[in-house]
């Protein structure tokens, strides 16, 4: 009778261990579930602003070959850097689509012009959330007639 007792006793302490390990690892693995999930999300609207962002450039670069200004401009473009020229009322910025998909703005681009026949656009692209927003860059340079196209990425808001 004593052993049966022992082994009773002993069983129930065991059990509660296996119990709790399981809840700890269910845990675990919601947690990581839920992690994934915001990481994907995020990655999804940078995404979208990337492509807006790149939307608002090729047409933008377009506009510009299709109505060449003369470059007025000798020092490096740097409007691009000032909030102003994309919000507000005295915004420099033009908006090429009236919309975009899964946005919650319209992309921008701001075309300034540098020396020597030289174009800096700058785009802006937006994906749903405040947070998720995209910022290329197109230089272009005309020597002899010919276009020369140089793209970057800007790696944070310049403002």
């Amino acid at each position: 009778m004593k052993r049966r007792s022992l082994t009773r006793a002993s069983t129930l302490p065991i059990v509660l261990i296996l119990a709790a390990m399981m809840l700890i690892t269910a845990a675990a693995w919601l947690q990581t579930s839920l992690v994934a999930a915001r990481a994907t999300v995020a990655t999804r609207e940078r995404v979208h602003a990337f492509h807006a962002a790149d939307s608002a450039l090729i047409r933008c670069s377009r506009m510009l070959s299709l109505a060449l200004p003369t470059p007025s401009s000798k020092d490096e473009p740097s409007r691009w850097r000032a909030k102003s020229s994309f919000d507000g009322p005295s915004a420099a910025a033009i908006a090429p689509f009236a919309s975009w998909p899964y946005a919650r703005r319209a992309p921008q681009c701001l075309i300034e012009s540098r020396a020597n026949a030289s174009y800096l656009i700058t785009a802006r692209g937006f994906g749903a959330n405040a947070d998720s927003e995209a910022w290329l860059q197109l230089r272009i340079d005309i020597a002899d007639g010919v276009s020369t196209q140089y793209w970057r990425r800007v790696v944070a808001r310049p403002f």
